[in-house]
């Protein structure tokens, strides 16, 4: 598996200030646990280190090695004349948990000189040269969603591109490096070729794709339009978060919209949704999630699995193709065990939801090309591992000391 990149520091950086922070993690579980987010509040950091700056830290594990962090930028416009970090977040950074390890510290100070730019495994942004699209990706997939330009008529006269759909796609990545950028630089359609770093062989079209949503009348499913707008909220190098909207749509007689906010962290083969949905007239809607049923290209000829795990609260796929080799999908609502449906093009996870209230759940995918996933029973103990972390989150504290 691949690991977030330990990086060194030179000595002009060394600490010199009299404190330092630990932070103890705790775990619970004996499986792996690869590339796990360490999230601490920036009020602890600036708490056990008075004037933290974001750029003057220093983050080591036990065995004294530098590791890359992230602070994240809540509120960018307030304004912070105390030096406390009013409009930063969380302070994060990663740790691979061996089989049967049961907990690792490590420490934070502050430092003289710049932390070094750390090199980014997670990173997003809105992609107006290719008709609104939202892109984002880590060091393992990347994905992208659909924007306003994309559904507008085509003007008479013009051969533009037409989808109106809310769901959402995959790219599948051979390399660790961004190649959102990379990509769209090429042209459209250029990367449904895999020339080395991977390829978009995922059909959308109006499916949910991977980890659409919509509301669901025990027959029918009905879904939004394009995302209407959309928001960067935190940009790597560990993490990226973003929301979009999505404008009223009918929801089977009730008028719905949606607000979707999305984490993809660095190594991680899965994303974290939640999707809020705002509606009146009704104490409680069903939503769905949904996933293709059959999104390879045409002439792969797949041979699929399905596979539905009650327990876990997931939907898998996997698809031998022809040519561009085996990848499988998943779809997880964690919190309890699953409700399927399915219509003729997806198979649906369901949730009851209230207004305002988010619907958390995960989608994620993996390529044998580019990953140790090998087959649906790789695929599905991958599932079952990223459910039981989902279950068992990290427990974190933190202590301040003088050195």
């Amino acid at each position: 598996m691949r690991h977030l990149a330990l990086l060194s520091l030179a000595l002009p950086l060394a600490a010199t200030a009299a404190e330092r922070m630990t932070i103890t993690v705790t775990n619970e579980l004996d499986a792996e646990r690869p590339s796990e987010t360490i999230a601490v509040p920036w009020t602890a950091v600036n708490a056990a280190l008075p004037g933290a700056r974001l750029q003057q830290l220093v983050v080591k594990d036990a065995k004294g090695q530098v590791l890359a962090y992230q602070v994240t930028n809540v509120a960018p416009l307030i304004k912070d004349p105390k030096n406390v970090g009013a409009a930063y977040g969380e302070l994060l950074f990663q740790h691979s948990f061996a089989k049967g390890e049961k907990a690792a510290s490590f420490t934070v100070e502050k430092i003289d000189g710049v932390a070094p730019v750390f090199p980014a495994k997670a990173f997003g942004r809105y992609v107006p040269e290719r008709l609104d699209d939202f892109a984002w990706e880590n060091d393992r997939l990347a994905h992208r969603m659909y924007g306003p330009a994309l559904a507008a008529p085509a003007p008479a006269g013009t051969d533009k591109e037409v989808l109106v759909t809310s769901g959402i796609d995959i790219w599948f990545k051979r390399v660790s490096y961004p190649i959102v950028d990379r990509w769209y630089n090429k042209g459209h359609d250029h990367y449904h070729v895999d020339e080395g770093e991977g390829m978009d062989m995922y059909s959308v079209g109006t499916t949910r794709g991977l980890g659409g949503t919509g509301i669901w009348d025990g027959k029918r499913l009905y879904v939004g339009r394009n995302y209407a707008t959309w928001k960067v909220l935190a940009n790597g190098p560990v993490r990226t978060t973003f929301e979009v909207t999505y404008d009223t749509w009918d929801g089977g007689g009730v008028g719905v919209s949606e607000t979707k906010r999305i984490s993809l962290d660095a190594g991680q083969q899965f994303d974290r949704v939640e999707s809020t949905f705002y509606f009146g007239g009704k104490a409680e809607l069903t939503a769905a999630v949904g996933v293709n049923k059959a999104p390879t290209d045409k002439g792969q000829e797949p041979r699929t699995e399905f596979k539905l795990m009650e327990p876990e609260g997931a939907t898998l796929q996997w698809f031998q193709q022809k040519t561009n080799g085996d990848f499988g999908t998943a779809i997880v609502i964690p919190g309890a065990p699953a409700q399927f449906a399915a219509d003729d093009k997806n198979l649906l996870l369901l949730a009851k939801v209230k207004s305002g209230q988010p619907l958390r759940y995960l989608m994620g995918a993996a390529w044998n090309r580019a990953s140790d996933v090998k087959s649906m029973a790789d695929w599905q103990a991958m599932v079952s591992n990223m459910v039981a972390r989902e279950r068992n989150p990290l427990k974190v504290s933190w202590s301040a000391e003088g050195q």
